[in-house]
């Protein structure tokens, strides 16, 4: 990554005058220069992409942390596969998201390694039912269908659904961008190589943080050639796709260098294996302690939305953490 600058995030007080907001971010920031290849180097001139404010998703303001709970209907997802298959349990469940999380993600089709694709209309059922009853609950929380396919997300957004998160960022169907475009809606564009069954054959990087910085570019580009408005682009460097342990470490310790687009960006390892293997935890639903680990440190890089499983549990630990960065928070608390 030795052309990448790498601003150097700050989160303590008290904060000096001529510090940044990093990522337009009231919580994060940063003073003292970039890294350059590993190496500080002067920030006089740096670019207004690292400071600026992000545009709202969906509505929802970026100028802190945002929490997207996952709420998959499926019977295999790596973590919580088979527990919302009941639309009543979905449902019951989007609404504790509801009061935790500023937005729901809402998936059908497993993209854990090593997972089958499932047909268009069996991902159809499993998730345009959800987005309904949730909408007829009268739940208004902003939700995004995650999906890499056109007629998929056409159906949640006719359902209820406001954004869409493509774990292969346009690639996969040559229908989505113009979908999104036409639509007008936020995107999520993910690294990923090959597909999920697949992908951890081609785990192979020189530079992993360079090179899914320019896959990220690339696809930015491409999106914008659709006619995908800028505004609408969400970008996410996809820890756990197509990468082993050291790869996801390198992404997080850089986490930094893609808010040189100037957009937001989503943070997803919630429970993913990486986590269990530095934790010694063996199952996916205990890896919550560590999972919290990585939202906090995606949160003091200036990542303004993580997608977490355990949303009440994130949401405790971001307001305790934002806390301790702001002098005078909390103090109407006698607790």
């Amino acid at each position: 990554m030795s052309d990448l600058l790498r601003p150097l995030a700050q989160t303590h007080t008290p904060r000096p005058a001529e510090a940044q907001p990093l990522a337009g971010s009231a919580a994060v920031w940063w003073r003292d220069g970039l890294a350059l290849g590993g190496q500080a180097v002067d920030a006089s001139e740096t670019p207004a992409a690292f400071s600026a404010p992000r545009v709202p998703v969906c509505g929802v303001p970026m100028d802190g942390p945002r929490i997207m709970g996952i709420l998959n209907v499926t019977p295999d997802s790596f973590s919580d596969g088979g527990r919302h298959l009941a639309l009543t349990d979905a449902v019951a469940r989007a609404r504790d998201m509801a009061a935790e999380a500023a937005f729901i993600d809402i998936g059908g089709e497993s993209t854990r390694p090593g997972a089958r694709e499932v047909p268009v209309d069996e991902e159809i059922a499993r998730t345009a039912p959800v987005i309904r009853a949730i909408r007829a609950e009268g739940i208004t929380t902003p939700i995004s269908i995650d999906t890499r396919k056109a007629k998929v997300a056409e159906a949640a957004l006719e359902a209820g659904a406001d954004m869409v998160n493509d774990v292969t960022a346009l690639r996969y169907d040559p229908d989505m961008a113009r979908l999104v475009a036409d639509r007008g809606v936020p995107v999520c564009l993910m690294h990923s190589v090959a597909d999920p069954e697949t992908m951890q054959q081609h785990a192979r990087y020189s530079d992993v943080v360079a090179e899914v910085h320019a896959h990220l570019a690339e696809r930015i580009e491409a999106a914008l050639k659709a006619g995908v408005g800028e505004a609408s682009i969400i970008v996410d460097p996809g820890i756990g796709f197509g990468k082993t342990l050291d790869h996801n470490l390198d992404l997080l310790r850089n986490l930094t260098t893609l808010h040189s687009f100037g957009l937001p960006v989503l943070l997803g390892a919630s429970r993913k294996r990486f986590i269990g293997t530095l934790s010694g935890a063996e199952a996916a639903d205990a890896r919550m302690p560590g999972s919290l680990a990585v939202a906090l440190h995606g949160a003091a890089q200036g990542v303004q939305i993580l997608r977490v499983h355990d949303t009440a549990e994130t949401r405790q630990a971001l307001l305790v953490q934002q806390a301790i960065w702001h002098a005078g928070a909390g103090q109407d608390n006698d607790s």
